[in-house]
């Protein structure tokens, strides 16, 4: 299997998931995948227009190709100078009750969770494009005991959107774990409903 159909065969996991739909965040969700060697966003692999939500489901806007992810492209190779076995990462919606679900997900799996608290972030980088990722990936490194959690978020920043990430060897193992989430925590919000009051 090449790259881009390891990639392309996660994004087909995500879009058949009506749960994931729910964490789906306003930036939209990107699953990316860097191949060994590849040290440039240009070369990471992306979902080109990223994944967003169609008659509920989730659904990728176009195909898999390389350098049409920013962020999620930057944040995977900056991971990878800490931790060369992550390839893949994905971006998902965070909340208060999403924030609740996946603590509980990650204590009773023994999974690392880390914070970025953007509101920490120096003056200089505030606000300042393609500027932050590095520090912020120290900073994750520096709080999560010199090491890359496979699950962690990023506070609220200037013009920013509180967001989860996960990351991992894999794009279908990161997938399979998003995918785990989105069920798990639309179970738990059912679970809720039919509480007695």
């Amino acid at each position: 299997m090449t790259a881009v159909e390891r990639l392309e065969a996660a994004v087909r996991a995500l879009e058949s998931c009506r749960e994931f739909g729910m964490l789906v965040p306003e930036v939209r969700v990107n699953l990316v995948y860097a191949p060994e060697g590849v040290k440039d966003p240009a070369g990471v692999l992306g979902v080109d227009g990223r994944i967003t939500v169609v008659a509920g489901m989730p659904k990728a806007a176009g195909p898999v190709r390389p350098g049409v992810s920013d962020h999620m492209a930057r944040l995977v190779i900056e991971t990878r100078k800490q931790d060369a076995s992550i390839h893949a990462g994905l971006n998902f919606r965070w909340n208060e009750a999403i924030m609740a679900f996946v603590e509980s997900y990650c204590r009773e799996r023994g999974l690392a969770l880390g914070c970025i608290d953007r509101s920490a972030e120096p003056r200089e980088l505030v606000g300042r494009e393609r500027g932050s990722t590095a520090w912020k990936v120290a900073k994750l490194v520096e709080t999560s005991g010199g090491r890359i959690p496979p699950v962690f978020q990023e506070s609220r920043g200037w013009g920013k959107e509180p967001l989860f990430f996960l990351v991992g060897a894999d794009p279908e193992v990161v997938a399979e774990r998003a995918i785990d989430i989105a069920r798990g925590f639309a179970a738990s919000r059912l679970a809720g409903q039919r509480q007695p009051d």
